[in-house]
């Protein structure tokens, strides 16, 4: 076992007989620079645990090679044209298989820009060689490491998320005559009564009622009733 030294310091272990264990974790590149891709390949072929799988120079290589190869992780160059559609068209096409986003600049937003595409990892632009090896290992084992600062704007954005797929409240959805008398509903009137409290004919409220339950989405008087009291309580 020996051990080589890269930028700052980072080491990285390697296996002087070479990777071709059954539990290897297979690695495919997909870098726009061929000395560049080359070398991330040398590097993670002498791992003792990575098996490089295969290279592409682009997204669209890497489908088609992707169609025959089958790596537990892609490491994919954002530096690549598209580098963030490219990765979701891999994302896509393979869901099965991990997608580390690489030289990513360090700003959260362009983290969460690769998090929303579908990354299970990525590496900065100043990371190191073992950061890398870590980050492939990790993102084989369905895990992540994020800095408290980067955790902290994820949930951030996660919450904008849910906030911006929140869904109108029902009764938002309803006119005046309509909340009026789903409220009515809620105290119990029959149709019947809510027409005489309001002094309109009875298939006026058949017809309000008919039109609350579809916008409302539910089934009955009861369900609407249910959930006026569920929204008001918020």
């Amino acid at each position: 076992m020996v051990r080589a030294g890269y930028d700052r310091g980072a080491e990285v272990e390697l296996d002087e007989r070479g990777c071709g264990s059954q539990d290897a974790i297979r690695v495919f590149v997909a870098a726009r620079v061929r000395l560049y891709r080359e070398g991330l390949a040398a590097l993670l072929d002498r791992a003792r645990d990575i098996e490089v799988a295969g290279t592409a120079a682009d997204g669209s290589e890497a489908l088609a090679k992707l169609a025959t190869v089958t790596p537990d992780v892609v490491v994919v160059d954002t530096t690549l044209r598209n580098g963030l559609a490219q990765i979701r068209a891999i994302v896509a096409a393979h869901p099965e298989t991990r997608v580390i986003a690489f030289a990513v600049p360090d700003r959260p937003t362009d983290v969460i820009a690769c998090a929303e595409a579908g990354v299970a990892g990525f590496v900065t632009r100043d990371a190191s060689a073992a950061e890398l090896v870590d980050t492939i290992r990790r993102a084989a084992k369905d895990e992540i490491v994020c800095s408290p600062k980067l955790t902290a704007t994820l949930f951030r954005r996660i919450a904008a998320l849910a906030a911006e797929r929140a869904p109108e409240p029902a009764l938002h959805r309803l006119t005046a005559r309509e909340r009026e008398i789903v409220l009515l509903i809620d105290e119990g009137l029959s149709n019947r009564q809510i027409a005489g409290r309001l002094q309109i004919e009875l298939p006026t409220v058949k017809n309000h009622v008919h039109n609350i339950l579809e916008k409302m989405h539910v089934m009955g008087r009861a369900d609407a009733a249910a959930r006026v009291r569920a929204e008001a309580a918020f």
